[in-house]
């Protein structure tokens, strides 16, 4: 499928319709969705929502950056009127009664949303396993995960059913699928996209981003959806206006950019071949007149672990609404006490109920010190880590993924090497700072992706180093 970029100036010069690229995104989902499971289902309104836009084209209205282009959304978010399950049996009927932030303002560029992408349940995962709907697959190796938990969106994106998704990210759950699948993720800084309308799991991390397969096309898409709203208070009133709604922003090209390499990110241990992969590119950095910046992350190692009690805690009383009562699955029991844990129990899966139980141990009475106000304080030394980083560089480059994609069900009963697969991924969301995976490179046929950091609020130096790259991959594939 073409970019995001390429069909809406061609829908809104009258050289494609809306219609047209809509029905050719509804033809590869059924062709080959039964194979990789990544959208658990079309929304009913798509191909009125292109004709609609057509008509409006016709009649000589603007209809947005965004004409015609069909978005796939994460079943987290919701669209009013269409199924939406967090990848849950707990709300495998739920319909969602209002339209989120991000939806509205989609809407309002002239994109046609397409369906619901799969997902680990309510984003507890990193493979996408975790969903009660099955596993997605990698459409580089059907045999493989294609990571998570937004794992849908990110082969949605990689096998051409859009050339757009959406995913949220609370630990690298958009990076590390993009690098999986071998396409752009892009997680903003906390508070650059409005968080209305989408599930919660941990509402101090969560953020919405975009898959594209161009560094360009996650622009476009961050420029619609950025902003302020009244509607989430954690919102900033922020907006990049480097983009150009005609096209792609000026390509500034990376000399005298300052790129820093974080020292605890390349250890003994990790994949060699992976490690080749991002440090070849970097040196495309410094051939191109980039200043390479060795620093030092100190703390980085408390990431995880920090991650993994904040995480939790705040995901137990996320998830405390869902009770069997108010909406959603329930199982009656014969005492009100029965009917919670039966609905629960039934409701929830492993890793879900996993995470519900260590986030309530962890904030109880008596452990909330050693734990939880611990890992906080932790959280704060990360972000003065970052800071004190960015007085040295303008981006960081590191590994997106420790591994590439691993076969379906290797590390599925063994949470604690799950959790591993984040471990490159979750300071930045700890930190509140923006972070891009982007293509980096093959190893045994296998997508490795390039992880890029920034200042927060500085999504416009991610898009100026992640193009240059991109530019420099696209001629290496035009002349291999």
């Amino acid at each position: 499928m073409e970019t995001a970029i390429k069909i809406a100036d061609d829908v809104r010069s009258g050289r494609r319709t809306a219609e047209s690229v809509v029905r050719e995104s509804l033809d590869a989902i059924e062709s080959q969705n039964e194979k990789l499971n990544a959208l658990l289902g079309v929304f009913s309104s798509a191909i009125e929502d292109a004709k609609e836009i057509d008509r409006r084209i016709a009649a000589g209205e603007d209809v947005g950056v965004l004409a015609g282009v069909p978005i796939v959304m994460k079943d987290n978010m919701l669209v009013r009127g269409e199924r939406c399950s967090a990848g849950s049996r707990i709300l495998e009927n739920f319909d969602a009664p209002y339209d989120s932030t991000v939806t509205k303002r989609l809407r309002a560029a002239g994109a046609v949303l397409i369906g619901r992408a799969n997902m680990d349940e309510f984003a507890m995962g990193s493979s996408t396993e975790n969903s009660h709907y099955g596993p997605s697959r990698n459409p580089w190796d059907v045999a493989r995960v294609p990571g998570g938990s937004s794992g849908g969106s990110a082969v949605a994106v990689a096998a051409g059913f859009a050339p757009i998704a959406l995913g949220s990210d609370t630990g690298g759950s958009i990076r590390q699928p993009a690098s999986l699948c071998g396409i752009v993720g892009l997680k903003p800084t906390y508070g650059r996209v409005s968080r209305h309308g989408l599930m919660a799991l941990s509402s101090s991390l969560d953020q919405i981003g975009p898959f594209a397969r161009t560094v360009e096309d996650a622009e476009l898409v961050m420029s619609v959806m950025q902003g302020g709203d009244e509607m989430d208070a954690t919102t900033a009133e922020v907006v990049d206006p480097s983009f150009a709604p005609a096209g792609a922003s000026e390509d500034k090209g990376v000399k005298g950019l300052r790129v820093g390499v974080p020292k605890e990110y390349f250890v003994d241990g990790m994949d060699e071949n992976i490690k080749k992969s991002v440090l070849d590119a970097v040196a495309e950095f410094e051939r191109a007149g980039a200043e390479i910046v060795p620093i030092s992350l100190p703390t980085a190692e408390f990431a995880l672990a920090a991650y993994y009690v904040i995480q939790p805690c705040e995901a137990a009383s996320n998830l405390g609404r869902f009770d069997g009562i108010r909406f959603g699955y329930s199982s009656e029991g014969q005492t009100l006490l029965e009917t919670y844990e039966r609905s629960r129990g039934e409701g929830f899966g492993a890793e879900t109920q996993r995470r519900i139980i260590l986030g309530t141990f962890v904030s109880s009475a008596g452990y909330s010190d050693a734990f939880y106000k611990k890992a906080s304080k932790v959280r704060t030394l990360i972000k003065r880590d970052f800071d004190e980083a960015f007085k040295r560089c303008d981006v960081i480059a590191a590994p997106t993924s420790p591994s590439l994609a691993w076969p379906i069900g290797e590390k599925f009963a063994d949470p604690l090497s799950m959790y591993l697969s984040d471990i490159y991924t979750v300071s930045a969301n700890l930190a509140t700072i923006p972070a891009m995976s982007i293509p980096c490179g093959f190893v045994d046929g296998l997508p490795v992706g390039l992880q890029l950091m920034a200042r927060p609020f500085d999504e416009a130096s991610l898009y100026r180093a992640g193009k240059f790259y991109q530019s420099v991959t696209d001629h290496h594939l035009k002349t291999a």
